[in-house]
């Protein structure tokens, strides 16, 4: 498929292009640090202050694992065309300087340098927050060394993403960005903490399938296949349907057979108010996907916020 660039709207540094291109703005994995610390914290008196240098770590490492990741996604997506023809499609929605290849504002060459920088530095500082850890079992260094090579081939070298995996490594994203760093810290694993690491995975997951219904036309076109891309748009409806009820359903088994404190599936009725509603915008009469996917990444926050919440609460009570 022949792309050319799109127009790019302004002028802007070569430091903020890069940070768009990192998506940098898109800080959700990213909340698994405070979730984490919050599993860890109190009680305050037993606190290691050796677990802030081993998040601060690992939540670098995972910054530049992730902004690598994501700039070897972009240039697959202009090599193969379907960045341009998504991002044309809806210009005033999903502006078209978030993808500055598509702009023209860096080169394939730079993007290149740039992946292979940042997973080098990502690789690095991994390795060091595994070495200095006051705990690293065994489990979470293949857990970060799986999910660090997983990352760099999502799109590039092995482009696990076009071989039907993206929901699946979108999830386990999540799940790896709380197990992990919680196990070096502890080294230990916790059913409650898996559970939240879970929830968490499906964050990311429930506004990465509103991207993908949006993105049908170009997924299909160079054959990426999603779930969306793949099946019907009534089959498409039903998976999202599923996965944003088995993420209440997580919770509420978890209350009930006691992994989870019985108050845990109420502290988190916000989220699953904000899943319906997410629903609705996007699949209903007036089908926003778009809007809904916005919704996604609110309810992902929330939901965040309230595993913190969770956490202190059973920490003070216990």
């Amino acid at each position: 498929m022949t792309v050319r660039a799109l127009p790019s709207t302004a002028r802007e540094s070569k430091a903020v292009t890069y940070a768009r291109l990192a998506k940098l703005d898109v800080f959700d994995y990213y909340l698994s640090l405070p979730v984490v610390l919050s599993a860890v914290l109190l009680p305050i008196g037993d606190f290691d202050v050796a677990a802030l240098v081993t998040l601060g770590l690992f939540g670098l490492g995972a910054v530049l694992m992730t902004a690598s990741l994501v700039a070897f996604d972009d240039l697959t997506g202009y090599r193969d065309g379907s960045d341009t023809a998504n991002y044309r499609a809806n210009p005033t929605l999903r502006r078209a300087r978030r993808k500055p290849l598509v702009t023209g504002a860096l080169t394939e060459p730079e993007v290149v340098c740039f992946g292979w920088l940042t997973a080098i530095a990502g690789a690095a500082v991994f390795a060091v927050a595994v070495v200095t850890a006051p705990h690293a079992p065994q489990w979470t260094i293949w857990l970060i060394v799986a999910n660090f090579v997983v990352g760099i081939q999502y799109s590039y070298g092995l482009k696990i993403s076009y071989h039907g995996f993206q929901e699946a490594y979108i999830a386990a994203l999540g799940w790896v960005m709380v197990l992990a760093p919680y196990g070096l810290i502890t080294g230990r694993s916790d059913g409650f903490v898996l559970v939240q690491a879970l929830l968490f995975g499906l964050g990311p997951l429930l506004f990465g399938v509103y991207s993908n219904t949006n993105d049908i036309a170009g997924d299909r076109a160079v054959g990426r296949p999603t779930v969306a891309a793949l099946t019907t748009p009534r089959g498409n409806r039903r998976f999202v349907a599923a996965v944003s009820l088995g993420e209440f359903l997580l919770g509420a088994v978890a209350s009930a057979t006691g992994v989870a404190p019985w108050w845990f599936v109420l502290l988190m009725l916000p989220v699953t108010v904000l899943r319906i509603r997410q629903f609705g915008t996007g699949f209903g009469p007036r089908g926003d996907i778009l809007r809904a996917r916005a919704i996604g990444f609110t309810a992902h926050r929330v939901g965040a916020a309230l595993l913190v919440a969770a956490n202190l609460i059973l920490a003070v009570t216990q």
